[in-house]
């Protein structure tokens, strides 16, 4: 009887045939569809931009540090290391921070706390990054200025790159309003992962004696460490792309960063605050040029990303 069911082909008919479900295919398909051909056709507009000034300069674009639009002298290389330093320090400061308060909410936590402090760090990612900027302008760069900056001279002057002066603007105030922005996108991903986790695995491994530390460890944190790595990645690109509120708290200058306190530029926020008053037909070209590299970078990024997670899942088994 089975195998008369399964090769009728009125019943195979009725099941290959449906409309409903043709008509879904049809819109996931023209959606995904759709989805590629703009991808395609920003990173060619991008690139029709960014032509000229890829004939013009070559190479020597990502080793050159001038930036001039009076005598068509362009290079990107301070702008890259900017932002190189920008997402580095964000990272470094944002991830553990983002994966504790995943933990937190998903394995220490009382019930009442969970949910209004959860809507509280989804909330931060919804403030306006203009008004995270102005904040940073009025309030942080300031009081980092008065109080953090000093104290770090004082501490940590020995190392090289701690060691300058004060100022209200400048790379670490970004590196700061960066943090800020990345935590709440590792923070809730890391949750929904640290939630997802077997609670029977989680509860084995305390009722072999391990404690809540080494059964997070050793249990809850291997167990999605590829999602971890996908959410650092994702937040690693929110830092490279971020431009209105670095832009705000940078200082803009074009200048090779000696010091974690001296003021810089990165490639976003030069391409956000220069793209609509652009002098020349070559500067801007330059500018879509920095979008060039920023899409590669973005890239290798996320090529990097998906090979880590199917080593971490392969070599777990998964």
């Amino acid at each position: 009887m089975t195998t008369e069911a399964h090769t009728n082909p009125a019943v195979t008919g009725r099941r290959r045939f449906r409309p409903g479900d043709l008509g879904l295919r049809a819109l996931a398909a023209l959606a995904a569809v759709t989805l590629g051909v703009l991808m395609v056709l920003l990173v060619w507009k991008v690139y029709q931009y960014a032509e000229p000034a890829i004939k013009e300069f070559g190479a020597s674009f990502l080793t050159t540090s001038a930036w001039n639009p009076v005598t068509g002298d362009f290079g990107a290389l301070d702008l890259i290391i900017g932002t190189l330093i920008t997402s580095f320090f964000s990272l470094l400061l944002a991830v553990p921070l983002a994966i504790a308060i995943g933990l937190f909410l998903s394995e220490l936590a009382p019930p009442a706390l969970r949910t209004p402090v959860g809507m509280l760090v989804e909330l931060l990612a919804a403030i306006p990054s203009v008004v995270l900027g102005l904040w940073g302008i009025l309030v942080m760069g300031p009081f980092l200025a008065e109080h953090v900056e000093p104290w770090m001279i004082d501490h940590l002057g020995f190392i090289p790159f701690f060691d300058g002066y004060p100022a209200n603007v400048g790379l670490l105030p970004a590196c700061l309003i960066l943090t800020i922005m990345i935590v709440p996108i590792v923070a809730s991903i890391s949750r929904e992962l640290f939630s997802s986790v077997p609670s029977d695995l989680k509860q084995g491994g305390l009722a072999l004696g391990a404690t809540r530390w080494e059964m997070m460890r050793k249990i809850a944190m291997p167990q999605v460490s590829g999602g971890l790595v996908a959410a650092v990645m994702l937040g690693f690109g929110r830092a490279m792309g971020e431009a209105i509120a670095v832009t705000q708290v940078i200082g803009g200058s074009l200048v090779r960063p000696d010091n974690i306190y001296a003021s810089a530029d990165t490639m976003a926020a030069r391409l956000a605050a220069q793209w609509a008053g652009a002098a020349t037909s070559l500067q801007k070209s330059s500018l879509a040029y920095l979008a060039v590299i920023l899409l590669v970078i973005s890239l290798i990024t996320n090529v990097s990303a998906q090979v880590i997670v199917r080593r971490i899942k392969r070599r777990m088994g998964t």
